[in-house]
C-alpha cells in the first residue's frame, strides 16, 4: 500500500500563518500537520510501501522542511504542481495518476489533522475501496454522502445540491480515502481523464467519484469514523477548535474554558456546564420561531420602549419597572457600575457580580458548613453590625443551589428597607425550585411594598434560550431604571428575542409543565448521583448539583477525566471563591439520556483502579 498527500495548495484563509509555508506546515498545539500525518503513515510500518506528496505552494519549503528526518521509516517521493493557483485538487491528483495506479493508495488531504487511530482503521479494513465519513454537523463544509444501509455511498453532493432538509441523513467525507489499485486503473483514473478533458482543472477530484457512484456499481463503501477526533483545518477558527479538540490535560480544559460558551461547535461533546432548562421552548414554539426566521433576520428590531412592554406582558409587570438587557450579563455590568459603597457579597456566587465591584467593597459572608447553606436569619445576623450599602444575593445560588424560600426572602427585603440597604436578588433559576410557580419576587405589589428590592432575571436559563441574549431587571426604583436603560444600547435586543418575547403567552401553559418535568428529573438524577462513591451531594433547588469529590480524584483530576475520555464537560469549582481546593464540582441536570450518560461515566470511573 502507499499514501498519496495533497499538499500543493496555498491555504489563503488561513492568511499570516500561510505567508511563508504551505498549509500543512500551520502546527497544532506546537506539532506541524505534515509531521503529525507522516509520523502516523509510517507507523503503519510494512503495511506502507511508500509517500507520494504533491507539492506547490512553497513547495521547496515543504521539502526542505520534511528534509531526510523519516528516511528510516518512509519512503517519499514528490509531485510538482507548477500551476497550483490556477487550478484545484483534480489536478494535483491527475498529476500522481500514474502512481496512484501503481498499488492500493490511501488518497489524504494534507490540511487534516487526525486521531491515530484512524489510519490504521482505513488500512486494515478488508474491504478495497473506503471512503471515511462523519456523520454530518452545523460545522462541516464541502462534499457531503448520501450511503445506503450496507454502507455503500450512493451519492456524492456538492455544496449546490446540498438540501438542508435532509442534513440528518448526510454524512461528510473526512477527505481519506483507500482505492484498490484495480479500482484507480479500472474506474477512477479513466473517469478522472476524460472529466478534466471534458469540464477543466478547476474542480475537485471528488466530482469523479459523484460521477461513479452514480452509475449504480457501488464501488465504494463508507467507513464512519464514530467518536473518533478529526478536523479540517481551512482558517484561523478552524484552528482554534482543532488544537482545542487535540490538546491534552489542563491545556484542553483551558481552551475549552476561555470560549465561555460556543460548545455548540463541539458536538461529540455533552456540556454539564450548560445551565438551562431541557425541556423548554417546545418544538413547537421552535416552529414558530423558524417560520418567521426570514423576516426576523431582515427586519430591524424595536427600541426600548416596545422591550419594555414585552417584558412587562412576559413577567406581569410594569413596564416602567423593567429594563431589558442583552442577557443579564449586560446588565449587571450597568447595575454594578452603580454601586459606590460596600456589598456584601455570598460566597461561593456567580462571580460576575463581584468581578464588577473592587475588592475594597466587598463585605463577604462564607457558609460554615459542607453543604454552603445559609438562612435569611443567618444573613440578618452576620450583616447586622457591618456598614453595607446593597446586599447580593443569588437565589437559588450559583454554583450550591442553596435556596431562602420567598417567606424568608420578603423578612430580607423589610430588613433592607428599613436600614437603607439595596437588595439585589437575582431569581435567574427560582423556575427551577420546588413551587416555584409561587416563588418568584418579580410583582408590582413587591416591587412598590419594597423600593430598595432590585430583582435580576436571565431568561436564558430556566427559559432555554441563552442563543436569544436576554435578560430583564425589575425594580420600583424607577430613577434606577431610567440610568440602566440610559447605559444601554437603543438597539440591544435583536429581533429573533423580540419575536421569543412576544408570543412566549402562548406558551406559558407548556413553559410550566416544562418546569414540572424538569423537576420530576433532577429528583431521578439526584438519586443515581447518590450511587457514586466517591461524591456527596449537595440539596439543590436550582438546575444543578455542586458535588464534592471525596475520594479517588481531585476536582481537577475528575474534570479532566471525564473530559479526556468520555467528552463530558463539567465545572471544577476550584476557580470559585470559598472553594479552592475544597473539591467541589458542579454538573447541571440534563434531560434522562444526558444524565444516565455521565452517572454512567462516573461509575464506570469508581470501578477502575485508583492508578487506571
Amino acid at each position: 500500500m502507499q499514501a498519496i498527500i495533497l499538499a500543493a495548495g496555498m491555504g489563503r484563509r488561513l492568511g499570516e500563518l500561510t505567508r511563508e509555508q504551505t498549509k500543512c506546515m500551520v502546527r497544532v498545539n506546537g506539532e506541524c500537520l505534515i509531521d503529525r500525518l507522516l509520523g502516523q503513515l509510517a507507523r503503519l510500518g510494512e503495511r506502507l510501501q511508500r509517500v507520494v506528496i504533491v507539492v506547490g505552494y512553497k513547495g521547496e519549503r515543504l521539502k526542505a522542511h520534511i528534509g531526510h528526518r523519516y528516511d528510516d521509516r518512509l519512503r517519499i517521493e514528490y509531485v510538482e504542481n507548477p500551476v497550483y493557483d490556477r487550478t484545484n485538487n483534480i489536478y494535483s491528483l491527475a498529476l500522481a495518476k500514474e502512481q496512484l495506479q501503481e498499488d492500493d493508495t490511501l488518497l489524504i488531504e494534507s490540511d487534516l489533522i487526525v486521531s491515530d487511530r484512524l489510519l490504521p482503521m482505513i488500512a486494515d479494513d478488508e474491504r478495497p475501496n473506503l471512503a471515511l465519513v462523519a456523520r454530518y454537523e452545523s460545522w462541516m463544509d464541502g462534499t457531503m454522502v448520501a450511503i445506503d444501509g450496507e454502507q455503500n455511498i450512493v451519492n456524492f453532493i456538492s455544496k449546490d445540491a446540498f438540501d438542508y432538509s435532509h442534513a440528518d441523513s448526510y454524512f461528510k467525507t473526512v477527505n481519506i480515502y483507500k482505492f484498490s489499485r484495480q479500482f484507480s486503473q479500472q474506474k477512477y483514473v479513466p473517469f478522472l481523464d476524460a472529466y478534466t478533458k471534458a469540464v477543466g482543472l478547476q474542480e475537485y477530484y471528488e466530482n469523479v467519484l459523484r460521477i461513479i457512484s452514480l452509475l449504480s456499481t457501488r464501488d465504494i463503501k463508507a467507513l464512519p469514523v464514530g467518536s473518533e477526533k478529526w478536523y479540517e483545518i481551512d482558517d484561523a477558527q478552524d484552528l482554534d477548535i482543532a488544537e482545542t479538540i487535540f490538546a491534552e490535560g489542563d491545556e484542553m480544559l483551558r481552551r475549552f474554558n476561555y470560549r465561555y460558551g460556543g460548545h455548540w461547535r463541539f458536538p461529540k461533546m455533552l456540556d454539564y456546564c450548560y445551565l438551562v432548562n431541557p425541556y423548554f421552548p417546545t418544538p413547537r414554539m421552535k416552529d414558530e420561531l423558524r417560520s418567521c426566521f426570514d423576516t426576523l433576520l431582515t427586519e430591524y428590531p424595536s427600541g426600548m420602549m416596545v422591550m419594555q412592554l414585552l417584558a412587562g406582558k412576559y413577567f406581569g409587570i410594569r413596564r416602567e419597572y423593567t429594563v431589558v438587557g442583552n442577557g443579564a450579563a449586560e446588565l449587571i455590568r450597568s447595575l454594578m457600575a452603580e454601586e459606590t459603597g460596600r456589598v456584601g457579597v455570598i460566597y461561593p456566587t456567580f462571580e460576575e457580580y463581584p468581578h464588577r465591584l473592587r475588592q475594597e467593597q466587598i463585605v463577604p459572608f462564607f457558609p460554615d458548613n459542607k453543604d454552603l447553606a445559609y438562612t435569611a436569619d443567618d444573613l440578618m445576623a452576620f450583616y447586622a453590625d457591618k456598614p453595607i450599602d446593597t446586599l447580593l444575593l443569588i437565589n437559588p445560588d450559583n454554583p450550591s443551589g442553596n435556596f431562602i424560600s420567598k417567606e424568608g426572602l420578603l423578612r430580607l427585603a423589610a430588613w433592607s428597607q428599613q436600614r437603607g440597604v439595596r437588595l439585589i436578588v437575582d431569581e435567574s433559576f427560582v423556575d427551577f425550585s420546588d413551587d416555584f410557580e409561587h416563588n418568584s419576587l418579580m410583582a408590582d405589589e413587591l416591587l412598590e411594598q419594597f423600593p430598595r428590592l432590585v430583582v435580576m432575571k436571565s431568561i436564558s436559563k430556566s427559559y432555554g434560550v441563552p442563543g436569544l441574549r436576554l435578560g430583564v431587571m425589575a425594580s420600583a426604583d424607577r430613577a434606577l431604571i431610567d440610568r440602566v436603560k440610559a447605559d444601554v444600547a437603543i438597539w440591544n435586543i435583536n429581533s429573533f428575542a423580540e419575536f421569543y418575547l412576544q408570543i412566549f403567552g402562548k406558551y406559558e401553559a407548556d413553559y410550566r409543565r416544562a418546569c414540572h418535568r424538569f423537576i420530576e428529573e433532577r429528583r431521578r438524577f439526584e438519586r443515581l448521583l447518590r450511587q457514586v462513591s466517591f461524591l456527596r451531594i449537595i440539596p439543590s433547588q436550582a438546575n444543578y448539583f455542586c458535588l464534592e469529590v471525596t475520594s479517588r480524584f481531585t476536582s481537577g483530576e475528575l474534570t479532566k477525566r471525564l473530559l479526556a475520555d468520555y467528552a463530558i464537560m463539567v465545572k471544577d469549582c476550584n476557580s470559585k471563591n470559598y472553594l479552592q481546593d475544597k473539591n467541589y464540582i458542579r454538573v447541571s441536570v440534563r434531560n434522562t439520556e444526558d444524565n444516565d450518560r455521565l452517572v454512567a461515566a462516573l461509575m464506570e470511573l469508581g470501578a477502575l483502579s485508583p492508578h487506571s
